[in-house]
C-alpha cells in the first residue's frame, strides 16, 4: 500500500475526529508476523463483527461465522471480540472496523483500527571515503520492492543527516571520525558503523584557529608598522622644532651682539677697514693723472767733494 496515501488518510481523519468512522488507533506490524486487533468496548460482548471494506467474520452467542474464505483470511476471532491475523502480508494493510452489538441488537460501539504491514529494513551499506581532503559518506539500504522506503539517519559527533522515504543518503563533509548509519521504519531498525581518518585532513576548528592567528598576525604587523612610522614622524617634527628654536636663539643672540661691535675696535677694526679701501682709488681715478717729468731733464747729482 502507498504510505503517502495512508499518511493523507491519517491527516484527514485527524482533522475530522467527530466522523463516524474515525480511526482510533494505528498499528504497525512486520511481514510474516501475527497481530491482535482488540476491542475497547467495556463489558461483555454479545455480538462483534469485523469488516475490511466488506464483512470478514463475526461472533454471536459464542459462535463464529466467516463471511470470507477462512484460509485466505488467515484470521480468527476470540470471545472478547479480538481479531487475530496470522502470517501478515503487505496486502493486509488497511482499515479494520469492528461493530459491537448488545443483547437487544442495538449498536453499542464502532471502532476503527488502521493496520500497516511493513517489510523489515535491510542491513545498511555504509561507505566512507577520502576525496581531495574531504570525506564522502554514503549510506544505502537495498530495497526489496519499488515502494520499499525507510528512514536513514547518518550521525557523527558534529553532524546528523536524516532522510525520510528514501533508500540512499550521500553527502560530503570535512569531519573525520566514527560514522553511524541507521536504517529504520516503524517495525525494525538496523545499524552500521565505520571509522575513518583522512590523511592530511585538518579539522575545521584547527583551520579556523590557523586562519584567525594569521589574521591577528597581519593586523598586529600593520599596527606595529603604523606605530613605528608615527613615532618616527613625531621625532622628526620634534627635531625640526628643536632646530628652529636653536636657529631662533642664534639669531636673537646675533642681534643682541651687533651693538657691541664698536666697543672692541682692536678686534673689529681690521674687518671694518677692509671694505672702504677702494674709496681712495675711486677718488684718485676721478682726478686726471699729472704728467711726470722726463728723466732727461733731471740733472745728475754731483758727488760731494771732501773738505
Amino acid at each position: 500500500m502507498n504510505f503517502r496515501r495512508i499518511f493523507l488518510v491519517k491527516c484527514l481523519l485527524l482533522l475530522f475526529p467527530s466522523a463516524k468512522c474515525a480511526v482510533t488507533k494505528w498499528i504497525y506490524m512486520p511481514v510474516n508476523d501475527s497481530v491482535h486487533l482488540s476491542v475497547a468496548a467495556a463489558g461483555s460482548i454479545h455480538q462483534a463483527m469485523w469488516m475490511r471494506d466488506k464483512k470478514l467474520l463475526q461472533i454471536k452467542d459464542m459462535i463464529t461465522k466467516y463471511y470470507v474464505n477462512k484460509d485466505q483470511c488467515r484470521c480468527k476471532i476470540f470471545l472478547n471480540g479480538t481479531l487475530q491475523i496470522e502470517q501478515l502480508v503487505k496486502n493486509d494493510s488497511g482499515k479494520y472496523t469492528v461493530l459491537v452489538y448488545g443483547q437487544d441488537g442495538k449498536l453499542k460501539t464502532e471502532e476503527d483500527t488502521m493496520l500497516i504491514v511493513q517489510e523489515p529494513v535491510p542491513q545498511p551499506n555504509l561507505s566512507v571515503d577520502c576525496v581531495n581532503g574531504s570525506v564522502l559518506v554514503t549510506c544505502e539500504g537495498k530495497q526489496k520492492t519499488k515502494d520499499h522506503m525507510f528512514i536513514i539517519e547518518v550521525m557523527q559527533d558534529k553532524i546528523k543527516k536524516i532522510r525520510r522515504n528514501t533508500t540512499k543518503v550521500e553527502f560530503y563533509t570535512h569531519y573525520s571520525g566514527m560514522f553511524r548509519c541507521v536504517v529504520k521504519n516503524q517495525v525494525s531498525e538496523k545499524t552500521a558503523e565505520k571509522k575513518i581518518k583522512c590523511s592530511g585532513q585538518l579539522d575545521l576548528y584547527l583551520i579556523l584557529i590557523i586562519a584567525g592567528g594569521a589574521v591577528f598576525f597581519v593586523v598586529f604587523m600593520i599596527l606595529l608598522i603604523y606605530c613605528i612610522r608615527k613615532k618616527r614622524a613625531e621625532r622628526l617634527e620634534e627635531d625640526d622644532e628643536r632646530m628652529m628654536q636653536i636657529r631662533q636663539v642664534d639669531a636673537e643672540m646675533m642681534v643682541q651682539e651687533l651693538p657691541q661691535l664698536p666697543s672692541n675696535p682692536s678686534l673689529k677694526q681690521p674687518r671694518m677697514q677692509q671694505r672702504p679701501l677702494p674709496q681712495p682709488q675711486t677718488q684718485q681715478q676721478a682726478v686726471p693723472p699729472q704728467p711726470r717729468p722726463r728723466t732727461q731733464q733731471r740733472t745728475p747729482n754731483r758727488p760731494r767733494e771732501g773738505p
